[in-house]
């Protein structure tokens, strides 16, 4: 199984695709998608929407894991990130990908074992799990390999339900 991990933003979209068979994972590739705070918004989006089109196309995966948002602070940040990520499902939608939403403390609890664990934590064990010689940068993007490997973890789980959109919820 392929599987193409999302940290969504609008200033940098981390993006991690991984190959997950028979309990282990090899990285296929990973980086960031950047846009220019001088851009209109809406060119902004419009970047985000072509470049993860052209990921998908190149790396075809079987599912497209993403990170839900949460924000205690800034809620013009977290209009813009929304936005983003509305952006990210449409293009998942598009290339019709299986979509897949997890929260930070699913994907902590996944990766470390222990959902409230630190940033650095995670960061470290997706490194380890990926056999990488260093930790990606930029950090979003260790956070995109980490959701794709949150998804390879829960893929078989029986909890397994859709809501309205399709998206699959665990």
């Amino acid at each position: 199984m392929v599987v193409l991990g999302i940290d969504p933003g609008y200033a940098i979209v981390g993006w991690g695709v991984v190959e997950y068979v028979g309990n282990k994972f090899r990285t296929i590739d990973y980086g960031a998608i950047l846009t220019d705070a001088k851009m209109h918004f809406e060119h902004r989006l419009e970047n985000i929407y072509d470049e993860l089109m052209d990921i998908i196309a190149r790396f075809k995966p079987d599912a497209i894991s993403v990170e839900e948002l949460f924000f205690n602070s800034n809620q013009k940040t977290a209009i813009g990130v929304a936005c983003a990520r509305g952006v990210i499902l449409l293009a998942g939608v598009k290339s019709h990908v299986p979509l897949y939403e997890y929260t930070p403390l699913q994907v902590k609890q996944s990766v470390v074992g222990y959902g409230r664990a630190e940033k650095r934590q995670v960061m470290e064990m997706t490194r380890i799990l990926l056999h990488l010689e260093k930790v990606p940068k930029p950090d979003d993007t260790a956070d995109a390999l980490a959701i794709a490997i949150c998804h390879a973890h829960t893929n078989s789980s029986t909890l397994m339900q859709k809501n309205a959109y399709g998206m699959v919820k665990y």
